[in-house]
């Protein structure tokens, strides 16, 4: 790091700690009402959207880990949690005695079935219906651009881990 710090003006500031306030209070509010109306965690509900987004139901444990940012050991415990209650298993890889995959099963879809509606109305109460088309889009595309920046930087020869 520099010697240089560029300090945040006061409309990055509050753009920012915007952003912050909103990112928790939002995650927050979805996570306490995924877990009480349908028994599915936010790290689990994240799980099962990304299995379900996927051929097959499953995905390497590297791939999920990676999507989801998750430290290696944070994924395996959370994976060895959700096959305890069954909605997930583990299967090796015959091509790479090293990987392993995550498949979500009948129950986990039954859970993310039962999740779902309940979570798109709750993203719709406490976020979609205080925004307009014209926000919703330009949240898109600063999203998409950042996302993808960061993605670059994570997929840099000299970054990978």
């Amino acid at each position: 790091m520099g010697d240089t710090v560029r300090w945040l003006t006061p409309e990055e500031q509050r753009a920012w700690r915007g952003f912050v306030r909103l990112h928790e209070r939002l995650g927050g509010r979805l996570g306490r009402r995924l877990q009480s109306e349908a028994g599915v965690s936010p790290a689990d509900f994240a799980v099962l959207v990304h299995l379900t987004d996927s051929p097959q139901g499953r995905q390497r444990y590297q791939d999920l880990a990676r999507a989801l940012e998750w430290e290696k050991s944070r994924m395996s415990h959370h994976i060895a949690r959700m096959a305890g209650r069954g909605m997930v298993v583990r299967e090796e890889c015959a091509e790479d005695a090293r990987g392993a995959f995550v498949v979500i099963t009948d129950a986990g879809r039954a859970a993310i079935e039962a999740a779902a509606p309940r979570h798109v109305e709750a993203v719709r109460e406490l976020f979609l219906d205080h925004v307009t088309p014209a926000e919703l889009r330009a949240l898109a595309e600063i999203s998409e651009r950042v996302i993808g920046k960061l993605d670059e930087e994570r997929n840099a020869p000299d970054k990978q881990s």
